[in-house]
Order: C-alpha cells, then structure tokens, then sequence
C-alpha cells in the first residue's frame, strides 16, 4: 500500500522532527559548537529564522488570498501576517548578535599568532589605599 500522504506533508514532518534533533544537539553541545549551530540557525538569509519567516509570509499571503474569497476566516490571515512581522523583527534584532555568534564559533587563534591589544573601558575600579 502506498502512502497518499503529500510530499510537501512529509517534508514538514521530517523538519520538524529533524528541528527536534538539532534542539537536542544544541543542548549537549560544547560552546563553539552551540555558537555554531546558532549562527546557521539564526542567519536571517540563510538560516533556520530566515527561512521559517519565508515561509509564514507565504502562508500568509495564501490565506489572504482564501480569506477574501471567503474560505479562510481572515483571522488566520492577519495571525500569519503578525507572525511573520514578529519574527522578521526578531531576526533583525539577534542579527546585531550575530557577529558575537560567530566570533564564539570560529576556531582559537593559533598558537604564536598576533592577539589584538585591550581595548579602553568605561569602567573604572578603584583601589583602597
């Protein structure tokens, strides 16, 4: 018997559940490689929040379309279309992280290699005489 579910059904399971994985990885993960798996989840082009921002913008704009044509209460179109908003603007946000992210991710200098110089403080800490 074959299965009559749709591809693009079973796509979304399999992600969602491979979402799961990568939850789970994250969890165990050293910190480079936390700072890793954050930095290709959170890439608002290419990453995970990117991607699922796409693809809350494209539902909404498939239920505005059925929702003027009366088969979708328009609830779900403005719900979509928020959802969409919000993460948009979320992933504005983290991404003024991002480079920390990456920094966190990237291999340690190699031995012998030059360090940058401290940089100044605004803080300022005395000592009791």
């Amino acid at each position: 018997m074959t299965d009559s579910t749709p591809y693009a059904v079973t796509l979304a399971e399999d992600i969602t559940r491979r979402l799961g994985q990568l939850t789970e990885y994250l969890a165990q993960a050293p910190p480079r490689q936390a700072a890793q798996i954050l930095g290709k989840v959170l890439d608002c082009d290419d990453g995970v929040l990117g991607q699922v921002t796409a693809l809350l913008a494209t539902g909404s704009h498939f239920a505005k379309h059925h929702a003027r044509a009366g088969t979708f209460p328009p609830e779900v179109w403005l719900a979509l279309g928020r959802a969409s908003n919000e993460l948009h603007d979320i992933g504005l946000d983290l991404d003024e992280h991002l480079a920390d992210i990456e920094r966190l991710a990237a291999p340690p200098a190699a031995a012998g290699a030059t360090t940058a110089k401290p940089v100044a403080s605004d803080m300022v800490v005395r000592r009791r005489r």
